[in-house]
């Protein structure tokens, strides 16, 4: 895989992997406009970039996790994760198909209603009540959000902190807790890649400077779209993120 390639799915895998507009969708119409796609071992690479950019960016809510295994806050995490898994595993069969594209302009126009809805939502304060705290209620509100996201075109990021900011989390900790959200899950899908490699003896072949190259790259601008959607989401301001999904699904109806 050339150089330029790598830096193009660095640069789209660290930017979609946190705005709410879908990594997974991207690199399909990637792959579908330009014949790029990334192997095995280079999304394991673009995985762990974007996982790292996480503990940095919300390094003392991970080492508070880490530090109490049993607080709170982390069986809230695992509360999260439970429902995520159970419907990633029904909608497995699912999976393969729409990878090929299939709803792909449906899952994009899914994501941005979504995302117009809840700006719309939020703004109207007195119709809208928030609670003082995120709860167990809304974290797995947001994890059934995260399993219907396995699909290219449905944001993760975006259905998760939608979720959890219209079943009234505070906005200001809906994002913070979708991104530590996906940490387990991010490792489960490496885990999973990794399996792969292993069972099918997959023959690594990568341009060593280019791969190098594109894990930095996704890396610090993952580091970059965290801290903006940090900063978005306590303004629930997604409509332009929708009226760009709304542009992305015609265009992907189309080609």
């Amino acid at each position: 895989m050339e150089i330029f390639y790598l830096v193009i799915l660095g640069i789209v895998q660290g930017l979609t992997e946190f705005l709410p507009i879908s990594s997974s969708g991207h690199l399909v119409l990637l792959s579908e406009w330009f014949g790029i796609s990334d192997s095995l071992f280079v999304s394991i690479l673009l995985h762990l970039a974007t996982f790292f950019s996480i503990v940095v960016v919300l390094r003392k809510e991970v080492f508070y996790l880490i530090r109490h295994p049993f607080s709170k806050e982390t069986i809230r995490l695992a509360i999260a994760t439970i429902p995520t898994c159970i419907l990633a595993l029904i909608l497995m069969p699912l999976i393969d198909q729409s990878f090929e594209g299939a709803f792909l302009p449906f899952c994009f126009l899914i994501s941005a209603v979504l995302l117009m809805v809840t700006d719309l939502a939020s703004k109207r304060k007195e119709n809208f009540p928030v609670q003082s705290q995120l709860t167990n209620k809304n974290a797995i509100i947001m994890g059934i959000g995260q399993g219907l996201a396995i699909f290219p075109g449905i944001s993760r990021s975006g259905t998760t902190i939608c979720a959890g900011i219209l079943s009234g989390a505070p906005k200001e900790e809906c994002a913070k807790f979708s991104f530590l959200m996906s940490l387990p899950i991010i490792l489960l899908s490496m885990a999973m890649e990794i399996y792969k490699i292993v069972a099918k003896d997959y023959v690594i072949s990568v341009n060593v400077v280019g791969v190098i190259l594109s894990f930095v790259i996704a890396f610090l601008v993952g580091i970059f779209a965290i801290k903006v959607m940090l900063r978005l989401t306590q303004k629930a301001s997604f409509r332009y993120f929708a009226f760009y999904l709304i542009v992305i699904s015609v265009w992907a109806f189309c080609i």
